[in-house]
């Protein structure tokens, strides 16, 4: 298998973390990623920690890259320099996915891949960015947007759920489970899930969705409603639906949605079972409701999904 290259462009001064979040996620799988750094000037890059970081490569490497991610740009709204915006357009015309982590937007604003497109960028600086850029289409609720060749990301957590789900577009379902999992993260989180722009205050131990969450997994074959979610939880469905919201950004409706499909995608990856029985299998009900719910969620069918990532 040819390895697909991801290459993080860093700027001064550069958050750490949010370039680790790129890092973990490609960098440890080294047999199908390779994952590397440059700089618009090879050499020590400062950093938001106070450390600096040598990089050796320069915009050169932006030639050779599949997807080139940029991790940040501080302060946002500062100017990028033209060289860079140059060498984005170059790789984004040359076929490269072009990915940004929270301010990374305001780059690729400035390099005019977000024209006329939906972008998010971290919730605090989504009004500077919608001022900026009145062109591009600003949704600061949004986790993550992916057009295919451009992808944008709310904060930090949100660049780990856009990086996994590219992984997942890439390799499958249970290829990005299977990275969460080392990672210690739940496995996917929609795109469209919500941002978290005040923080709620802490759940109460016996408030965790968890338990609840945990035993609806591993009952997907069953009939789910709202109601019986409640009854488990010993809620009524009013209080239910909020502890979703501010818990996950989601309401129970949607999340259960997700899981049935997550667990589906990982059935056509890993088994030969009839798409029928799949769709039993994780509450669906029947192949013609799964073949809808792939079409609308996924732009695919199950058949096309199963001959792209099987792994029987």
């Amino acid at each position: 298998m040819t390895l697909h290259r991801v290459l993080a462009l860093v700027t001064p001064p550069q958050s750490p973390f949010e370039l680790a979040c790129a890092s973990e996620v490609f960098g440890t799988v080294p047999q199908d990623y390779s994952f590397r750094v440059c700089a618009e000037r090879p050499g020590p890059v400062p950093t938001t920690a106070g450390y600096p970081m040598l990089v050796e490569a320069g915009l050169a490497a932006l030639r050779e890259a599949d997807t080139v991610i940029v991790p940040g740009w501080q302060p946002p709204g500062a100017p990028v320099p033209p060289n860079v915006t140059e060498a984005l357009r170059d790789a984004h015309r040359r076929g490269a996915r072009i990915v940004a982590i929270c301010t990374g937007a305001f780059v690729l604003a400035q390099a005019g891949l977000l024209d006329g497109r939906r972008a998010t960028t971290h919730w605090r600086s989504a009004a500077r960015f919608a001022a900026a850029f009145p062109g591009v289409q600003v949704d600061s609720d949004v986790l993550f947007v992916d057009h295919g060749d451009v992808a944008t990301s709310a904060g930090t957590g949100a660049g780990i759920d856009l990086c996994l789900h590219l992984v997942r577009s890439d390799h499958g379902a249970a290829y990005a489970a299977q990275i969460a999992r080392r990672m210690v993260l739940p496995p996917h989180r929609e795109g469209s899930q919500l941002q978290y722009a005040a923080r709620p205050a802490p759940a109460k131990a016996d408030e965790s969705l968890a338990p609840l969450l945990e035993w609806a997994t591993s009952h997907l074959d069953t009939r789910l409603t709202l109601g019986h979610l409640a009854e488990r939880a010993g809620l009524s469905s009013r209080t239910l639906a909020r502890r979703f919201t501010e818990q996950l950004g989601t309401s129970p409706g949607q999340w259960l949605l997700n899981q049935r499909l997550d667990a589906a995608r990982i059935l056509l990856e890993q088994t030969d079972l009839p798409v029928e029985a799949i769709a039993t299998r994780v509450g669906l009900a029947s192949a013609v409701n799964l073949r809808r719910r792939f079409r609308a969620h996924l732009g695919t069918t199950p058949g096309a999904y199963r001959r792209t990532f099987s792994e029987t």
